[in-house]
């Protein structure tokens, strides 16, 4: 599985904390079923591993899930074995080399140009640009100019407003949890997850900023579509 490939084609990485295993899997459905194909359960959740698993065996082949928070290489070896199509980490944790020694594709995270490169540096597919929201679009274009070629995600309080803006300053996704997830992972409305996952998809499916497995259609077809189209 090329991430980056997935990761520029889709533009969304959606970020699942919930209080427990089964509102984890719900979310993950209900977010499936809206169109997000990629999507990140951090290991702050209670039950994470359980959930991933779960997803993973009732989740088309296409939709990728990965493992985040992931800070020890126990955490990957786990995250490996519970089915995880990647990993996510909040910058060199010991958990960042032993994803690559696993083979597995890594996120990770950093901030600073010496950071990214780092990252780059360790094995990281991609790097996970934390928080965004803190510094903005124009501090992506800033590290682009001496680093033209780092695939930056940038992550950390986007929402459907700001995530085309992140998309246009050079990001090749973004990630989005709590402006998107709301409370549903408390056992809130999916409902309203649908909905925001909806208006999300259509942010990033701007002229300019849409290709890919982001022009499939929404529901279940989408998961659908992704899975064919890998």
């Amino acid at each position: 599985m090329d991430l980056l490939k997935e990761l520029t084609d889709r533009k969304v990485l959606a970020i699942v904390r919930a209080d427990g295993p089964d509102l984890a899997v719900d979310c993950i459905r209900a977010l499936t079923e809206a169109g997000i194909t990629a999507l990140e359960v951090s290991l702050t959740t209670p039950g994470a591993l359980h959930a991933i698993a779960r997803a993973r065996a009732d989740s088309p082949p296409g939709v990728l899930i990965g493992a985040g928070t992931v800070l020890t290489a126990e955490h990957a070896d786990l995250a490996a074995a519970a089915g995880a199509s990647f990993t996510v980490t909040p910058g060199l944790t010991p958990g960042a080399p032993r994803t690559t020694a696993l083979g597995l594709p890594l996120l990770c995270g950093a901030l600073t140009p010496s950071e990214v490169i780092a990252a780059l540096a360790a094995g990281a597919t991609a790097v996970k640009v934390f928080p965004a929201a803190a510094h903005g679009p124009g501090y992506l274009r800033d590290l682009l100019a001496p680093l033209p070629h780092a695939p930056l995600v940038a992550i950390g309080g986007i929402d459907d407003r700001s995530a085309p803006d992140y998309l246009a300053a050079g990001a090749l996704a973004v990630g989005v949890g709590s402006p998107l997830l709301g409370d549903a992972g408390s056992g809130g409305d999916l409902a309203g997850l649908a909905d925001r996952a909806a208006r999300l998809l259509r942010a990033v499916r701007q002229p300019g900023t849409a290709t890919g497995a982001a022009e499939v259609p929404d529901g279940t077809e989408a998961a659908t579509a992704a899975g064919a189209a890998r």
